[in-house]
């Protein structure tokens, strides 16, 4: 097996994102015996750009333009399709997140490229490699496999281990890429939190719902959450609610995420939310109501207020961990 692999690497506040080395690992199974380039765009050479290479690219092309040092859908599309002319890869491969959700349909149509996308296994058999991939909010999966020569992936974070890192050292071009006739530029980005775990990538989260009652109430889910190293989500209920902002909502019409271990405090488990985080490798679930059915889908179950369990556990843990 032979293939030339070109994946999009992202980075946020200066850092590669865990997605990036997790597709890294993907190229290197599908290409065998050939080439896995890197592609990062920014307004200059990042210092990580070397890092990709002893996670498994054999070479990283930076595509320099001051224009592509945010995301904005023309743009990263102009782009890609140019270095795709210009590498002719057999496969391309972008993470599940904002930005792969966005541009790859865009790129996939204008270089009629077969797409799989949220990718979430992957199974050999012989030549032919079948992708898995969730549908009907997460209920049953389905395999899929290309009909088209080129393909194009999307891989869900937290599904595909990064490979451990080795000592290597591989080229690095830059190259002023042009990008023209945009209908938007991006002139600033303000985040509204800065150094937060991002929800995608959490091996641990803990979440809240209509059962926190208050935004005071998810008080005891930060302790906890700060504890374990963790990451703080949300049902939409709760955001509803004004409990929290929405950038902590997951389920159907927000993240969807697999981390090692969801901590779900006072939610009921309606299945929009269901639909963000059933595939959490271990669930745990707290709630005073035994019929939630949260208790369904969860591995460990606590029957109990959340704020009499929150904070016992939260002490337990400091104590076991020396925290």
């Amino acid at each position: 097996m032979k293939r030339n692999v070109m994946i999009l690497a992202e980075e946020k506040e200066g850092k590669l994102r865990n997605v990036s080395l997790e597709i890294l690992a993907v190229a290197r199974r599908i290409a065998g015996e050939g080439k896995v380039t890197a592609l990062l765009f920014a307004a200059k050479k990042p210092d990580y750009a070397e890092e990709l290479g002893r996670y498994g690219a054999d070479e990283v092309w930076v595509g320099i333009n001051p224009l592509l040092q945010s995301y904005t859908p023309e743009g990263y599309a102009q782009a890609l399709v140019s270095f795709f002319k210009e590498g002719n890869p057999d496969v391309i491969i972008l993470g599940h997140t904002a930005i792969g959700r966005d541009v790859a349909p865009k790129v996939a149509a204008r270089l009629n490229m077969g797409l799989i996308s949220d990718v979430t296994g992957i199974v050999e058999e012989g030549e032919t490699i079948q992708f898995i991939r969730p549908i009907y909010a997460g209920k049953a999966f389905q395999k899929r496999i290309f009909t088209s020569e080129k393909w194009m992936l999307t891989l869900r974070p937290n599904n595909f281990p990064p490979r451990a890192p080795e000592e290597k050292d591989v080229p690095v071009r830059e190259e002023e890429i042009e990008v023209k006739d945009l209908k938007t530029i991006v002139k600033e980005v303000v985040r509204k939190t800065k150094g937060s775990i991002d929800l995608t990538e959490a091996k641990i989260i803990v979440s809240g719902g209509r059962g926190v009652k208050s935004a005071e109430g998810f008080k005891p889910l930060y302790e906890l959450a700060s504890v374990l190293g963790a990451a703080v989500g949300a049902t939409r209920g709760a955001c509803d609610a004004g409990y929290c902002d929405y950038s902590l909502q997951i389920g159907q019409t927000g993240k969807v995420v697999t981390p090692d271990l969801y901590i779900a405090c006072g939610l009921s488990g309606a299945i929009q939310h269901l639909a963000g985080m059933s595939n959490s490798k271990v669930i745990v679930a707290i709630n005073k109501d035994p019929e939630a059915p949260i208790f369904q889908v969860a591995d460990y179950g606590i029957v109990g207020d959340l704020f009499e369990v929150v904070p016992l556990l939260t002490q337990e843990l400091k104590t076991v961990l020396g925290k």
